[in-house]
């Protein structure tokens, strides 16, 4: 690691926020900064979907430079300053790997994932949370909170004995979803597809899966084979209106 170049991207940063740096960055605050943060995070899953190093480069630059941006924030208000950041992580890291820094050794990727856990919840800011479900931040994504909901649930024990339930439960809410659907109430039909979409994830994670990205790439699978019917229909000279369903799922399935 160069020390040098981080360095000189920390001296940029303060520069920016002195007195005759830059009025942009100088006006911003921690809470003026949460909607960059998130949009340079899309960014670079963009950058690491393209599998192009050259992207990845510039997009993890601007992610760390969000962090030395929050950093210099809280040093011009005595908080901390991008040292604390380090030298917390570093100490968080290594307690948090006892399979690896300590006598512990971890059997597979889930063992892993319970000394992390486990040694996560011995952390003086985990002592005041009344459950373990405590700390899963409120602005996540849906179906990633809710796999880290299910997630932590089973950690303390609560899940399904095998796969097999799990089926059987998709199967149920299915079923309850198709009543809602003739009833007509709009109000337990969402709930009882949320109930659905819930133990979808939990399906995902028996089988290893993880749901966001599965679902990131079904949506992409439906975007090319959708773009490749705009194309064909294109080229017939006719419109999505002026095709029968028939005709449609036909091509659907032409382009799959």
């Amino acid at each position: 690691m160069s020390i040098k170049s981080f360095e000189k991207l920390v001296g940029i940063m303060a520069r920016l926020r002195a007195k005759d740096g830059c009025p942009w960055d100088k006006a911003q605050t921690h809470a003026s900064l949460k909607k960059h943060i998130i949009e340079e995070a899309y960014e670079l899953c963009d950058a690491i979907d393209s599998r192009d190093p050259e992207k990845l480069k510039d997009e993890l630059g601007d992610f760390l430079f969000q962090v030395i941006f929050q950093a210099q924030i809280a040093k011009e208000r005595g908080a901390f300053d991008i040292d604390d950041v380090l030298r917390t992580s570093a100490k968080k890291m290594l307690n948090r790997h006892p399979h690896v820094f300590g006598k512990h050794r971890a059997k597979d990727e889930d063992d892993a994932y319970k000394h992390w856990q486990s040694r996560k919840e011995r952390e003086k800011s985990y002592k005041d949370r009344k459950s373990i479900l405590d700390g899963v931040p409120k602005t996540l994504p849906a179906l990633i909170k809710a796999q880290k909901v299910s997630k932590r649930a089973a950690h303390r024990g609560f899940d399904w004995p095998d796969v097999k339930f799990v089926v059987d439960k998709v199967h149920e809410e299915l079923e309850e979803v198709k009543a809602e659907i003739k009833s007509g109430n709009k109000r337990r039909l969402a709930e009882e597809i949320g109930d659905l979409l819930f133990v979808i994830v939990i399906l995902s994670r028996f089988g290893g899966i993880d749901a966001e990205e599965s679902l990131h790439n079904a949506t992409k699978k439906f975007a090319k084979r959708f773009g490749n019917m705009e194309r064909a229909l294109k080229k017939r000279n006719k419109k999505f209106t002026e095709c029968t369903f028939e005709e449609l799922y036909r091509l659907w399935r032409k382009n799959r």
